[in-house]
């Protein structure tokens, strides 16, 4: 029996594989004046990858939704439950959680980080993070002000979060720029193979 001619991209020249997908990226947003900036941060990853967003309740107060890429879907609270009937169907934050390579939370408020180190899951993005599977990557991008930021806790929650494997994007006394946050994420994404 004959075997397949590979397919070629131009007569005689190197055989092509089947084609890469985007990878799968789900970002977080929380509540802080920082997540002014969550509408750039999805337009940055949703170029180049597809893009779920999540975002906590007191985020929404800085968010303007309408600025989000048509091409990302926004996932809040409300949607937790809204599908579920009975035990067998879907669970949210479990489909989403399966759907991504990986996970960028950014802002990361003070609030949320005390959540995730105590392993409190009391909303649609901390239920995500406590079923996390720590050998996908995480990345967070902390958005909190000095006072904050300079408090023995948050040094603390710091620690407990890098022992699960979170990586730390830091920022100058803030939330780390849009831009900063995408190219370590690209950087990272380019130097490992994604899953098929």
């Amino acid at each position: 029996m004959a075997q397949p001619e590979p397919q070629y991209v131009q007569r005689g020249k190197v055989p092509m594989g089947p084609p890469r997908r985007k990878p799968r990226i789900l970002l977080g947003a929380c509540g802080c004046v920082a997540a002014v900036q969550f509408a750039s941060i999805c337009h940055c990853f949703s170029e180049w990858a597809e893009v779920k967003a999540v975002a906590t309740p007191a985020s929404l107060h800085f968010i303007d939704i309408e600025s989000l890429p048509d091409n990302v879907d926004l996932y809040t609270d409300g949607h937790e439950w809204s599908s579920w009937e009975k035990v067998g169907d879907n669970v949210l934050h479990i489909e989403l959680y399966r759907w991504a390579d990986l996970m960028v939370i950014a802002p990361l408020s003070a609030n949320t980080l005390a959540k995730i180190a105590g392993g409190i899951c009391d909303n649609l993005l901390t239920c995500i993070v406590r079923a996390w599977d720590y050998s996908k990557p995480m990345f967070i991008a902390p958005g909190m002000n000095t006072f904050t930021w300079r408090n023995p806790f948050t040094e603390k929650h710091l620690m407990l979060v890098d022992e699960l494997g979170v990586s730390f994007i830091p920022g100058d006394d803030a939330m780390a720029e849009p831009t900063e946050i995408h190219s370590t994420v690209r950087l990272y994404l380019e130097s490992r193979p994604l899953p098929n």
